[in-house]
């Protein structure tokens, strides 16, 4: 069975069997994903991430595969009904659908007419009539009545032998699996608002009278067509045939593709007719039935894996965005009523300062609010500000704007973060453990901060559900997601590296080899011993034993410590051959790391022996000219236009900087600063042919858009990245302080209520400070 499965995973993925074999191996033994791939390419045949993700899957698919048809085998045989053929037939089933269909005829199941029929003893009336069409039926199956049991006249006992024939049709597995194709080439499917539904269902409109055939749809309009069925907005129906078939009068293909299969023909024979109408029947009644459950368990399952796919690639590339880094950073949460709260953590991410201030609607205290920040920025030396993206987003980026223009000699960044799963996370149980002494709402702030310096170490917190970088998430199936989703978060955290000593219990959990239960027992050490000083000193940890050391190691970095290669990714069982390499070049390993021109000299065939071939060898001299490189891009920011706000303050034509936050099958969302992402679709991302939105754009990138169009009714932004098409519409003239034209900064008044002197908005041009808020930043040093 094993060297089956092996030899159909070599053949989908077109590499040798004995590498397959050797992956199977490690896996079985406990090794992970990201530890075979970096740590054993010998063993493997060089076989990356992405290869080996795709054969665990096969490899979990085809022995659930294996077992299925070992339980359908069993359960056939114990009926004593077990041939050579059927035995034949199931051993060679590829796939689930095959070999359900083959189970069919033989699965347990109510009590249906036909087995009714056949134990009134009317199975050899449905044998002679479709053996012999030359019976007259109604004569033939007048030897069949029996009132005795239950067959009280001939037209009863052939309603029985119809009962028998239609569950034989539906039963036949070549048949069946030949339809279903049928239907998926030649069908389609429909939609229709419900009645009285038009309003309450409006989102759902462009489905409200809609049909594709199967085959064309995408995946997002499957999830799409489904969600609006299940919101009892519409009604689906699955069709058979073409549209301009589908009300053709007569015979349908998969009717006389049935006749054809059981030797059924209109010859004039006097059973011909009966058995055309038991063909029509079992067509109408439970073939057709069959083939549509089919079809919408293979149009759900596709939409779902590429759903789930989208979701784990957007969020493979949220991980994997640029870091901010080590520096001090103002979180800020906005909010309206509640205030916005403020968390000012340091170059590690310990919280320093936390403050709530009141600068938004009903209280307006703008200036007290820009005092305050003010303040924290001098106290702390703040570097960049990380502002949450939800509600009173954009008014609380205009704040920090101010407070940019206003912190004289100060160098301030301000960003717009995600801040999706804040709430999440702050409501957690280790947020409750890590951050005791904040109320639940100032954590939001935190996080937001951390996320910004380091959007892979705060992100792994939060369950990747909650991230919100999916499409029709909640519709998913629950194992499925979590299963891909987890394993991008195993192979992000450890593409990049954890730093050992400053690592979080949840980042450290995703590291290859650690369980969450090994993850508190090295936190819990360092709070105790100390950092750790080399990787040996995992060994001390508790219950951590030999195999979670190999798996773990050489993905856990030790800035400083007492053995230089504990600082790049060249795992501890490699050490021997650095070693080897520095004697042989005549310098030590602190001289060999990062230098180029010694290392240029090294010849990797050198230095393969029976336990080091030339792909690890040449992977440690790469990792020594560039130890503990970082794979993530260099941090860039987007700055959103000043007075375009909301949703009403966008116009056709307009070109805006911003931030994409998500790539779906059909183009891309992009925050523009009007708290509604907008969308790219594929057609106007590129000039070019775009087959995939990821080639173009991923989440995190920083893009020009121009807008098309704004549905305000139903909250939707068009835009194109193609920038130098012409414009359809110009955008309008400037007319009042609350909407603003492209170019347009004149005459924007303050009109928050209560909030005091005009701040400066006369032609771009920031005034000097006002009032009470000026004396306050006086005070504090900032103006």
């Amino acid at each position: 069975m094993t060297v089956d499965i092996n030899e159909a995973i070599a053949t989908e993925l077109g590499v040798g069997e004995r590498q397959v074999a050797a992956a199977v191996d490690l896996l079985d033994s406990g090794a992970t994903v990201p530890f075979i791939a970096r740590y054993r390419k010998e063993a493997t045949g060089t076989l990356d991430d992405a290869q080996l993700r795709t054969l665990e899957e096969r490899l979990r698919y085809l022995r659930e595969l294996h077992e299925r048809r070992a339980s359908i085998l069993d359960e056939i045989d114990k009926q004593g009904k077990l041939t050579d053929e059927l035995r034949g037939q199931i051993m060679s089933a590829e796939t689930k659908a095959r070999l359900e269909d083959l189970y069919l005829p033989y699965k347990p199941k109510r009590r249906t007419k036909a087995q009714i029929a056949r134990e009134a003893g009317l199975e050899p009336l449905a044998e002679r009539l479709l053996g012999d069409a030359s019976l007259d039926p109604a004569a033939t199956a007048a030897e069949f009545v029996d009132a005795d049991k239950g067959v009280a006249d001939a037209e009863a006992a052939l309603a029985g032998a119809r009962a028998i024939l239609t569950e034989r049709f539906a039963e036949d597995a070549d048949l069946i699996g030949q339809l279903r194709e049928r239907m998926w080439k030649q069908g389609h499917i429909t939609s229709k608002v419900r009645e009285g539904k038009e309003t309450e269902g409006a989102k759902y409109s462009d489905y409200f009278e809609f049909a594709e055939p199967f085959g064309k749809l995408p995946s997002h309009r499957v999830l799409a067509l489904f969600r609006g069925e299940k919101e009892e907005v519409l009604t689906l129906s699955l069709e058979a045939s073409a549209e301009d078939d589908a009300a053709s009068v007569g015979p349908s293909d998969y009717e006389r593709e049935i006749a054809a299969r059981f030797g059924i023909a209109d010859r004039g024979r006097p059973a011909d007719r009966w058995l055309l109408d038991s063909v029509r029947w079992a067509w109408r009644t439970r073939v057709s039935v069959g083939l549509a459950v089919d079809t919408r368990v293979r149009l759900w399952q596709a939409a779902e894996d590429e759903a789930v796919s989208v979701f784990a690639a957007n969020l493979r590339d949220l991980l994997l965005a640029a870091p901010a880094g080590t520096r001090t950073t103002l979180g800020l949460d906005p909010g309206f009523r509640t205030g916005v709260k403020v968390a000012v953590v340091d170059a590690t991410g310990k919280v320093v300062d936390t403050a709530t201030i009141y600068p938004h609607q009903p209280q307006n205290r703008w200036d007290e609010a820009l005092a305050t920040l003010a303040a924290l920025v001098k106290r702390h030396n703040v570097e960049l500000i990380a502002i949450g993206n939800g509600t009173a987003s954009r008014e609380t980026d205009k704040l920090a704007g101010d407070l940019v223009k206003l912190a004289k000699g100060h160098q301030l960044t301000k960003v717009m973060v995600s801040e999706a799963g804040a709430s999440v996370y702050s409501a957690s149980a280790y947020a409750s453990r890590e951050l005791p002494e904040l109320d639940v709402s100032i954590r939001g702030a935190v996080s937001i901060a951390r996320r910004l310096q380091d959007p892979l170490a705060e992100l792994v917190k939060i369950d990747p559900k909650s991230i919100g970088v999916g499409q029709y998430q909640h519709d998913l199936a629950e194992h499925k997601l979590s299963h891909s989703l987890d394993a991008v978060v195993e192979d992000c955290v450890n593409g990049v590296g954890v730093d050992l000593n400053t690592a979080s219990a949840p980042l450290l959990a995703r590291v290859s080899g650690i369980s969450s239960a090994l993850a508190d027992n090295i936190v819990a050490h360092r709070d105790t011993a100390g950092a750790f000083t080399s990787r040996k000193g995992l060994q001390d940890v508790a219950r951590l034993g030999p195999k979670a050391f190999e798996q773990c190691a050489g993905f856990l970095r030790i800035r400083d410590g007492v053995d230089p290669l504990d600082s790049s990714a060249v795992h501890p069982e490699a050490y021997p051959v650095v070693r080897r390499i520095a004697q042989a070049t005549g310098s030590d390993v602190s001289g060999l790391i990062g230098n180029r021109s010694v290392l240029g000299s090294v010849k990797p065939q050198d230095f393969v022996d029976e336990t080091f071939g030339l792909p690890t060898v040449t992977d440690i001299l790469s990792e020594l000219d560039k130890p503990g490189r970082d794979p993530r891009p260099e941090f860039k920011t987007a700055v959103f236009a000043e007075g375009v706000e909301k949703l009403s303050d966008l116009a056709p034509g307009m070109v805006l900087e911003g931030t994409v936050t998500n790539v779906a099958a059909f183009g891309a969302f992009v925050d523009v600063g009007v708290h509604q992402d907008g969308l790219v679709h594929i057609s106007a991302m590129s000039n070019d042919y775009v087959a995939d939105p990821r080639d173009v754009a991923k989440p995190g990138d920083i893009v020009k858009v121009r807008v098309l169009e704004v549905d305000e009714a139903r909250k939707r932004i068009s835009l194109t990245m193609r920038l130098q098409d012409k414009a359809e519409a110009k955008p309008p003239k400037q007319s009042d302080g609350n909407k603003r034209g492209k170019g347009d900064r004149k005459g924007g008044k303050d009109n928050r209520k209560g909030g005091g002197k005009p701040r400066g908005r006369d032609g771009g041009k920031q005034s000097e400070p006002q009032g009470a808020m000026a004396e306050a930043l006086r005070r504090a040093g900032l103006a």
